[in-house]
Parts: C-alpha cells; structure tokens; sequence
C-alpha cells in the first residue's frame, strides 16, 4: 500500500474496546461520530446516566437523532451502529461513577482504552457540583482505570484555560491551586445550606485569585491525571484545547448543540439584545473547531502508541501561535455575518455591540441599552396583558457577560510545539482526513458557518425562514437609524442651543453641565 494514501492514525484504534465518559456531550459526540466513520474498533462503551425518566439504552438511542450524525447513517444503519455501541449506566458526580458492580467488572476486565471527556464546563457553576464532577469524577475514573487488566491508553479531557496565572502555558505540568483530595474532602463533609456554601465558593475563588469554579476544578482534575501517571504508570495523555467552537468541516461544517462560550454572545448579539461589551477589542481569543480538536485526539493516540515519549504527555489544542484574531475582528466579522448573511429571526433591535474597555462607559451603556429598555419593555408587555421577561433577558446577558469577561479582558498564549512535532508525522492522506494545522482554514468561512450552525442546530430554525429574518432585518436597519437621527438630532439642536446660551453668558455653570450631559450622550 502506498504509505501517502494509509490511514496509519485509524489502526490504532482497531480491536480496541473503548469506555468514554461525556459521550451525550459536544465534544464526545464529535468523537464518537469520528470513531464510528473511520476507524475498526471493536466496540464503545458510553457512561450515561438515566435523565427524566429515560433510561441510558433509550438516551443512546436518542442520540443518533442528532443532525451531528446524518453522514454516517448515510453509511450504515441505525442497528448496526447500536451493534457497536453500547451505554453503561453511571454518573461522574457519584461514588464508583455510579457503576454497578457488574458493570465495573466488566469493564476492569474489557476494556484497552479510556477517554475521560465528562465535566461540567459552566464557568458559573455550583461549587459543590463542580468539585463532585470536575475532581472527583475523575479521582473515580483514574481509580477505574488503574484497576483495569487490559488498558493501554487513558485520554483525558483538559482546558488550555487550566491554568490562568500562567500567561504562557507550557505543555507540561503546573501544580494546581489547592489539594485536590483535601478540596473533595471538604465539599464531601460539607453540611451547610447552598447560600453558604456559595459565600465561602466566592472567598476560596478570591484567596487562589481564579474567576470561576471551572478553571479551579479543572486544574485539580488535571494534576490527579499527571500523578497518576508519574506515580502510579497510568498510560495517560492530557489534551487542552482552547476555546471550542462549532466544527469547521467534518461531518458538517458549523455545527453546535449548546449556548456557552461565544456561541451564547453571538446569538445575543444578534438579535440585538447585547449592545455592549466589556472587553479588550485588540486582544485575541484562541479558538479551535470542534472537529480539530477531535482530530487532535486521534492524532496524540496514534502517536502515544507509535512514537511514546514519555515527556510528551500534555498537549495543547491551541491556534494562537498560527493565526490570531482580535475580539474587535470577531465582533466585527460576526455581526457583518449575522446581518448580511444569516440574520436571525425575531431579532430585537438591529444588531451592534460596541466594545470598550473602560468598566464606567461599559456600564453606562449598560444602563441605557440594556436595562432601560428591559424595564420599558416589560412596562408595556404588562399592560397589554403579557407576561414580562426582557428585565430576565438583560439580567441573564449581564450574568453571562460577567462570566466571559474576565477572559475578554486578559491574554494568555499557548506553546504547541509537541502538537506540532506529532502532526509533521502524518502522511497527506492522514494530513487531510484529520485536519490539526490551520491551513486553508477561514475565519471568515468558519464564523459564516458558525451563525448558519446557530440558527440550524441551536435556535432549531429551518432554512425556509431565511427570507423572512432578512425582511425583519432591514425594517430594523431603518427603524434603528430614523431613532438613532432624531435622537441625535435633537441632542444637536439642544447643545446648539446650549453653546448659544453659554455664549451669551447666561447660567454659565448650569449651562456647562448640560453640556458635559449632552457629549456624554453621544461618547454612548
């Protein structure tokens, strides 16, 4: 076989049994989509847990209803993939994961690979919540793993955003913020009402100086992985990717299935709701597509089993070394996509964010465009007999503005040399099928593909719409600047007649105020 056109990255994969945790979440079902298109493994065991009634079987089965999976039942039936995959009832925030004792020996005696892709990834999360998924999840999957007779490979699902007092993150170990075991002791033995638990959330936060429970859970799991692998041999691999955002091409370009991260100010943004945003506009966000970063996995796999360096275990899925996109192009390019390409349907004002910097002008705008018309809004929904909800709009953007701005407003970079020294292994064929360099990627395509992906598979808005979101979008466009001309207008006109007024030197000090008012307006 000519070595240019193998698929040397699948065979790694093949006759393996594989247990993966996070398997109904975005990126683990990425991979499970990839792993049943391309590779010969021989069969997958998803840890699911029983949801509203619907037990694990039903959840599995329930999954391949998604849009993700359309190219591979092009390929093969419903029942032959079920053939191939299997759901173990479970639940990471459990003792033992929540495995029965069959199960567990079932896969003590089975299993040859493990991906741990389960966590909670809110920012905002609970802390109780956060620390029994985060860090003890994978505490009881490590535990699982080194029982395992079989095992050769454990895969563990990381951030680049780990680590945040490091603004340029090695691919190598940092010692996490606290004791993992001590913190998962702590919240185990913890006995108070929530209200007190967040409180004593947001002073642990403070004393390690962190935004978010996210990046604190995170930084423990990932130092329980190292030490089992430096201590106790675990055949372990860490992969951090940066900012995950809808798939670039495979199996479908755009692609999404949740509200976090930058998918969530996008939609706000375009719909015209978010109209401010605290951030710094020149620095850059790394983003990485979701199937890259799945291409990654399959990538550093490959290479654990073909080129073992055992310095070589930490990974970062970053792009910032190769291409780097300020928050103001992204803002920029993103609401040029949501106005001239797919705008959304039920927009509520011609969609512009304005960016700043400065925390005061940030909060100014706030007040007058977001919470302002919130309270007018509801005013008159009231009146007409209908329930109020844009003051619970305003303040779910202000909660999920405060979340990702501390993020907007810091910069780290990310070192990937070992992620660059295993893709310069691949062959062309393996170069293309599991694309982890940005060449021939655009950011323009992949934020065009990105609001097409929004509208399909998060706001659930057939194609046939389109016609309509772009009529409303031009009746918006001009109700927007026929306000935003008399508002002005009329804010020209009274500082004309206020530069008159101080001219003729009457009310001198009264007249200046007006003044300063009226050039604050239009600083807004």
């Amino acid at each position: 076989m000519n070595i240019d056109k193998e698929d040397r990255v699948a065979t790694a994969f093949k006759n393996q049994t594989i247990f993966l945790t996070g398997g109904s979440g975005f990126m683990g079902k990425v991979f499970i989509e990839r792993l049943l298109r391309v590779t010969e493994f021989d069969k997958i065991y998803i840890l699911i847990r029983p949801k509203k009634g619907v037990q694990p079987e039903e959840r599995l089965r329930e999954l391949f209803k998604d849009m993700l999976f359309v190219k591979l039942l092009e390929e093969m039936d419903i029942d032959t993939i079920l053939s191939r995959i299997k759901a173990i009832p479970g639940d990471c925030e459990q003792l033992n994961l929540g495995l029965s004792e069959n199960d567990r020996n079932f896969i003590i005696e089975n299993m040859t690979m493990i991906y741990h892709f389960a966590a909670t990834i809110r920012f905002d999360e609970k802390l109780k919540k956060a620390v029994l998924m985060n860090v003890r999840g994978t505490r009881e999957m490590i535990k699982l793993a080194l029982d395992c007779k079989q095992l050769k490979f454990f895969g563990h699902m990381s951030t680049a955003y780990c680590h945040l007092h490091v603004p340029f993150l090695l691919e190598k170990p940092y010692d996490p913020p606290a004791d993992p075991h001590e913190i998962i002791q702590m919240i185990e033995e913890m006995d108070k009402p929530e209200e007190e638990i967040e409180k004593f959330s947001k002073i642990l936060l403070a004393k390690f100086k962190l935004p978010n429970t996210y990046a604190f859970t995170k930084s423990m799991a990932e130092s329980l992985v190292v030490h089992a692998k430096e201590k106790l041999n675990l055949p372990a691999m860490i992969f951090r990717p940066s900012i995950v955002i809808s798939t670039w091409r495979d199996p479908l370009p755009g692609y999404i299935d949740n509200f976090n991260g930058p998918v969530g100010m996008l939609l706000a943004g375009g719909k015209g709701v978010a109209r401010t945003a605290y951030c710094d506009q020149k620095s850059y966000g790394d983003f990485l597509p979701c199937d890259i970063a799945i291409n990654g996995v399959f990538v550093c796999t490959w290479n654990f089993f073909n080129y073992y360096n055992p310095e070589h275990f930490i990974i970062n899925f970053t792009s910032s070394q190769e291409i780097q996109f300020s928050w103001e192009q992204v803002s920029k390019l993103g609401m040029l996509v949501a106005e001239q390409k797919y705008p959304l349907n039920q927009i509520f004002w011609y969609p512009n964010v304005a960016m700043t910097k400065y925390r005061w002008l940030h909060n100014a705008r706030a007040f007058f465009f977001h919470w302002i018309p919130a309270y007018v809004a509801d005013f008159f929904l009231v009146c007409f007999g209908y329930e109020p909800f844009m003051k619970r709009a305003a303040r779910r953007i202000a909660k999920g503005m405060e979340v990702v701005e501390y993020y907007a407003m810091n910069q780290w970079d990310f070192d990937n040399k070992i992620q660059c020294t295993f893709r310069e292994r691949l062959n062309d064929f393996e170069e293309d099928r599991y694309k982890v360099n940005s060449k021939g990627i655009s950011h323009q395509q992949i934020l065009t593909d990105a609001a097409l992906g929004c509208r399909r598979y998060v706001l659930k808005t057939p194609d046939h719409m389109l016609p309509a979101a772009f009529a409303e979008m031009r009746r918006m466009y001009i109700l927007d600047k026929t306000c935003k001309t008399i508002i002005y207008g009329a804010l020209l006109y009274w500082l004309y007649g206020l530069i008159l007024a101080l001219a003729s030197g009457s009310n001198i000090f009264f007249t200046i105020i007006k003044i300063a008012i009226c050039l604050f307006c239009f600083i807004l």
